[in-house]
């Protein structure tokens, strides 16, 4: 899972990803050069924990996610669209961590000079349509041309990926993000290479001061969700030891730490889920979507376990952790059998049948 934080300059993207990351990358620089930082951090996990305290494995795994964070985006691509190694980050993205700016500084002057959070949330909003939008146009020209010469494709699929595009541009001509479109999926399918930066998920972060309370902001958008937090606080929280940092959690009234809630958000927006594989050589957490079958965890985990995937041993977590025990599970009869339609749950502990 690859998380790409994005924002206006001064808006405290560099801020939030040290607090997500545990970094100290340099903030308050804005050069309006493109700069990619990337971290690789542990998706914490109580379930992980617990599993890891009953099998005292030789290695605990924790899921894993890529955040970058991305320098370099701002209101100036103009008609052209984002261009060049910019749009070609923002494409590998699964989805967008968007931080909105909401603390006063004035040492930090907000590039509009003034601070609206919902202007900002329009700004980039225009930013990715519009770069969808010119997408759109040079796709249905190519198909076009296409359909005119002939000799290639059947015509009937091109139809079929005109009207898609056709559909796409009247939409995106509207100002709707690509998130709001009902698609099949062999829609989906068509569009995956395509890189459109308003169909994929956001979490909008509104970064507040210390100690101010969140502006009411509403995003009725689908795969979107607006979460406040202070990033400062939290990236200084992310710098302490682990024993000190629960007292400053407790000591500023903050259940958990930003790195959780909004991996956990993070992981709903993109239809994510984990799995647990267990044992006394690991404990590991795996990540699949939702909806996955039983073969398709088992080709996370290894491509030879969904090649040769004969069935699959599933417990619930919270189910082992009722009964203390594997042994304990198999003789209650929580411990089952499933085939090849069988559909993994967040939480599913696995063992793979398979021959190969």
């Amino acid at each position: 899972m690859r998380l790409g934080i994005i924002g206006l300059p001064q808006s405290g993207k560099t801020t939030l990803f040290n607090a997500l990351t545990r970094g100290d990358q340099p903030t308050g620089i804005a050069t309006g050069k493109i700069e990619i930082h990337t971290a690789v951090v542990d998706v914490p996990d109580p379930r992980v924990d617990r599993l890891s305290a009953m099998y005292q494995p030789k290695k605990t795994i924790y899921a894993k996610v890529t955040y970058a964070d991305i320098a370099g985006l701002d209101k100036s691509s103009g008609r052209s669209g984002i261009s060049g190694q910019l749009l070609n980050q923002l494409a590998q993205m699964d989805g967008f961590i968007e931080v909105v700016r909401v603390f006063e500084n004035e040492n930090v002057p907000h590039p509009h000079g003034s601070i609206d959070p919902a202007r900002d949330i329009a700004t980039m909003d225009g930013e990715f349509i519009l770069n969808d939008l010119i997408a759109a146009e040079r796709r249905l020209e190519k198909l076009n041309e296409e359909r005119r010469k002939g000799g290639g494709r059947d015509k009937a699929i091109i139809d079929r990926e005109i009207e898609l595009f056709q559909r796409l541009h009247a939409a995106l001509s509207e100002e709707t993000p690509l998130r709001d479109i009902d698609l099949t999926p062999e829609e989906e399918k068509t569009l995956s290479g395509f890189g459109l930066l308003s169909r994929k998920p956001l979490l909008i972060v509104l970064n507040l001061g210390e100690g101010q309370p969140a502006p009411s902001i509403e995003y009725n958008h689908r795969h979107s969700h607006v979460v406040p937090l202070q990033a400062e606080l939290e990236a200084q929280i992310a710098q302490l030891p682990p024993d000190e940092a629960e007292v400053f959690l407790q000591e500023f009234g903050i259940e958990e730490p930003s790195l959780n809630r909004v991996i956990r958000l993070s992981y709903d927006l993109l239809g994510l889920q984990s799995f647990f594989t267990v044992g006394p050589d690991e404990v590991r957490a795996w990540t699949t979507g939702r909806g996955a079958t039983a073969p398709e965890a088992a080709g996370v985990i290894h491509t030879d376990l969904q090649k040769g995937f004969i069935r699959a041993e599933v417990i619930s977590y919270d189910d082992l952790m009722e009964l203390g025990s594997m042994t304990e599970a198999k003789a209650k009869g929580k411990l089952r059998l499933e085939g090849k339609e069988y559909l993994v749950q967040d939480g599913d502990i696995l063992n793979i049948r398979f021959n190969i």
